[in-house]
C-alpha cells in the first residue's frame, strides 16, 4: 500500500469531517462553476441547432466514360519506365516529358512552370509543374491535380502513378486530336495539373497557389493521390490555417464515390477533425489549397506516412479500384462543372456523416467553456487577496518556470539551426523523410543534458527557509489558475480551436485544492488528466501520419517550420510553466523562491 503523501496540514488521505466551503480545504467555489456552466449548456444547444445537413450537387446527366483498362495500362507504363521519380533527377525530368507527350497525343498543350526550391531531405532541386488548360465558357477554374513524383524507394505504382494515369485519362475526354468524337467545351475552365514534389510536402501545389495566375480564379480542386490501392478509400479534408472544404464539395465527393464503390468512403473522425483544426497538420495537396482559401478535397487510398521500401509496386495495383475511383473523379468533375455556382467558402467545419457542424458555433462553445474556470480562478484570487495571502512568491515561482520553458524553446530553435529539425518550407514536412524520419539522438542528448543542468540550477535553494503553509499553497494555486486563464485567452485569440487541448487542464487542475485530504493517487490522476488534450493530439498525429513514437518530434517540426504560429508556441511554453507549478503543488513538494513574502 502506498504511504500517505504529506500535505501542508498533515497526511493526505486522513479522515475528517467535511470542510466548510471557502476554507483552505475547500477553497474553490464549485457552485459558481456550476452556475456559469449553464452558459456552456446554452452554447452547446446553439451548436446542435446550427447543425446542417447539406445536399450534394446534382449528378451529371451522362454516365462517366473513364476507361479503367486504359488507366491501368498507363499506370503500368509510367511505373515501369519511370520507377524512380525523385524530384530534380534526370528520371523525374523524363517522367515529366512522358506526361507532356501523352497529352500531346490528344492535342492538349502543356504549360510548364520551372523553379528551384529546397526539398526536405534532398536540398536544392529544380522542380516542374505541368498544367494543361481547357478553356471553358466561364473564367472560374476547376483544377484536377495529381503529384507526379515519388520517394524512389519503390515504383510508386499506387502513389502516384495511378493518380497520374487517371489525370491523363480524365484529360482525354477534352481531346482535340486523336479521337473521332468532337471535343467538349466545359462550362468552367478546367486545369489538369501534374505537380512536382508532392511526396515531399506538396511543394508543387504550394507553388501553384503562390505563383500561378490561375490560382485566384480557382473555385474547386480535386486531388488524386493513389487511386489503385487495396486499402479503404478516404476523403481527406484537413487544411492549413484551420480551414475546411465547403459542405457541398464534401457531400458531392462522398456521393459520387459511394455511387461507384457501393459503400461510403472513409472520412476523418470527430477527434481527428478537432485536432486538425487546433493543430494544423493537414498533409497532402488539399492542405495548402485550403490554407489559401481555395476549396479542395483529396481522394486517396495511399498512406500519408509513406510506403516502406519495395511496398508500392505494380503487384499491388488494384485495377478495379482504379476504374471505380476514376469514374468517381469524372462524375465529381462533371457535377462541379455543370454547377452554375460552386460553393466557395472554406470556413472551419466539422463533418459528422452527412451532417456539418458550423465552425463558428464550435468556437463559441469552446470560448464559453472557459468562463466557468475563469470565474472560479478570479474568485479564488479575490479570496486570497482578502485574506492577505502571499501571492508574490507564487508569481516568482511561476516566472522561474516560465524562464525554463523559454530556455527550452531556445534550445529547440538552436537545434533547428543545427539541422535537427526542419525550418523550411512553411508546410508540414513529409513524415518519411529526414530530419523527421528518425529521432536526432545527438541533439536530444545534448538538449537533455542542458535541461538537466538548468533544472538542477533551478532546484538549488538556500538551506534556511521558512516552511510553506497551506495558505501559501493556496495562493500558488490561485496564481496558476489566473495564469491558465490568461493562456486560454491568448489561445482563443490566436487559434480558438486550440482550446480543445487546454480545456482538460483547466478543469482537471481546478479540483486539486479540493483534494488535499484525498489519497495521493487521486491527486496524481487529476493532475495527469490535465495532459489529456496534448496527449490526444499526439495520438491522432501518430495515427494519421503513421508516426508512432516520432509524433512528438513531428509536432516540434510543425513549430520550427512555422506551420504552428509562433504565438501558439509561446503560449505552449507558458502552459508548460504552469503545468510545472501545478505539478509541484500536486506532488506536495512546492517551495517558495527566496523573495520577500510580501503581496
Amino acid at each position: 500500500m502506498e504511504p500517505a503523501r504529506l500535505g501542508r496540514n498533515g497526511p493526505r488521505g486522513s479522515s475528517a469531517t467535511r470542510a466548510r466551503r471557502g476554507s483552505v480545504e475547500r477553497p474553490v467555489d464549485m457552485r459558481l462553476v456550476r452556475n456559469l456552466g449553464t452558459l456552456v449548456v446554452a452554447a452547446l444547444l446553439l451548436v446542435v441547432v446550427t447543425v446542417a445537413r447539406p445536399g450534394p450537387l446534382p449528378a451529371p446527366a451522362l454516365p462517366p466514360a473513364f476507361d479503367g483498362a486504359t488507366a491501368t495500362g498507363l499506370t503500368v507504363e509510367f511505373a515501369t519506365n519511370h520507377a524512380s521519380r525523385v524530384p530534380g533527377t534526370l528520371e523525374a525530368d523524363r517522367a515529366a516529358d512522358w506526361f507532356t507527350e501523352k497529352l500531346a497525343l490528344y492535342g492538349l498543350e502543356v504549360e510548364e512552370d520551372v523553379w528551384r526550391e529546397d526539398v526536405p531531405g534532398l536540398g536544392g532541386r529544380q522542380l516542374r509543374n505541368l498544367a494543361s488548360v481547357v478553356e471553358g465558357t466561364l473564367e472560374e477554374t476547376i483544377v484536377v491535380v495529381a503529384h507526379r513524383d515519388n520517394s524512389g524507394r519503390g515504383a510508386g505504382a499506387n502513389d502516384n502513378a495511378s493518380g497520374t494515369a487517371a489525370l491523363v485519362e480524365l484529360a482525354r475526354a477534352y481531346a482535340t486530336a486523336g479521337t473521332t468524337a468532337s471535343s467538349r467545351t466545359p462550362l468552367h475552365t478546367l486545369v489538369f495539373l501534374s505537380s512536382d514534389a508532392g511526396a515531399y510536402g506538396s511543394l508543387g501545389i504550394a507553388r501553384f497557389v503562390a505563383r500561378s495566375p490561375l490560382a485566384p480564379r480557382t473555385v474547386a480542386v480535386v486531388a488524386l493521390d493513389g487511386l489503385a490501392g487495396k486499402t479503404p478509400v478516404r476523403l481527406e479534408l484537413a487544411g492549413l490555417g484551420r480551414r475546411s472544404p465547403p459542405p457541398a464539395l464534401v457531400r458531392t465527393a462522398a456521393a459520387r464515390t459511394a455511387a461507384e464503390l457501393g459503400a461510403d468512403a472513409l472520412q476523418p473522425g470527430l477527434l481527428t477533425q478537432l485536432v486538425a483544426l487546433g493543430l494544423p497538420f493537414g498533409y497532402g495537396e488539399q492542405a495548402p489549397l485550403l490554407g489559401a482559401r481555395i476549396p479542395a478535397i483529396r481522394l486517396t487510398t495511399s498512406a500519408d506516412g509513406g510506403a516502406p521500401a519495395g511496398a508500392d509496386e505494380l503487384e499491388g495495383v488494384d485495377s478495379q479500384r482504379l476504374e471505380q475511383l476514376g469514374r468517381a473523379a469524372e462524375s465529381l468533375l462533371a457535377s462541379l462543372d455543370t454547377a452554375v455556382e460552386i460553393p466557395s467558402g472554406t470556413a472551419a467545419t466539422l463533418y459528422l456523416g452527412d451532417r456539418a457542424v458550423r465552425g463558428w458555433a464550435l468556437q463559441l462553445l469552446l470560448l464559453v467553456a472557459v468562463l466557468p474556470f475563469a470565474g472560479a480562478a478570479f474568485d479564488l484570487l479575490s479570496r486570497c487577496r482578502r485574506r492577505r495571502l502571499p501571492l508574490r512568491p507564487a508569481w516568482w515561482a511561476l516566472r522561474r518556470r516560465t524562464g525554463l520553458s523559454i530556455l527550452l524553446l531556445v534550445a529547440v530553435a538552436l537545434a533547428a539551426l543545427a539541422g535537427a529539425f526542419p525550418r523550411t518550407p512553411e508546410l508540414p514536412p513529409p513524415p518519411d523523410e529526414p530530419p523527421v524520419d528518425s529521432w536526432p539522438v545527438v541533439a536530444i542528448a545534448v538538449a537533455a543534458v542542458c535541461a538537466l543542468l538548468v533544472w538542477l540550477r533551478g532546484r538549488a535553494r538556500p538551506s534556511a527557509r521558512a516552511a510553506v503553509t497551506a495558505e501559501s499553497e493556496l495562493a500558488a494555486h490561485a496564481v496558476a489558475y489566473v495564469a491558465l486563464t490568461g493562456i486560454a485567452a491568448g489561445v482563443a485569440l490566436v487559434s480558438p480551436f486550440g482550446l480543445v487541448f487546454v480545456l482538460p487542464s483547466l478543469y482537471a487542475w481546478l479540483v486539486l485544492p479540493q483534494l488535499r485530504r484525498s489519497p495521493a493517487w487521486v491527486t496524481d490522476v487529476a493532475f495527469g488528466l490535465g495532459f489529456l488534450g496534448p496527449v490526444l493530439a499526439l495520438v491522432v498525429l501518430a495515427e494519421q501520419l503513421e508516426l508512432g513514437a516520432r509524433a512528438p518530434l513531428y509536432a516540434v517540426s510543425l513549430m520550427t517550420t512555422g506551420v504552428v504560429p509562433w504565438a501558439s508556441t509561446v503560449l505552449l511554453a507558458g502552459w508548460l510553466a504552469v503545468a510545472g507549478l501545478v505539478g509541484t503543488l500536486a506532488a506536495g513538494c512546492y517551495a517558495e523562491p527566496a523573495v520577500s513574502r510580501g503581496r
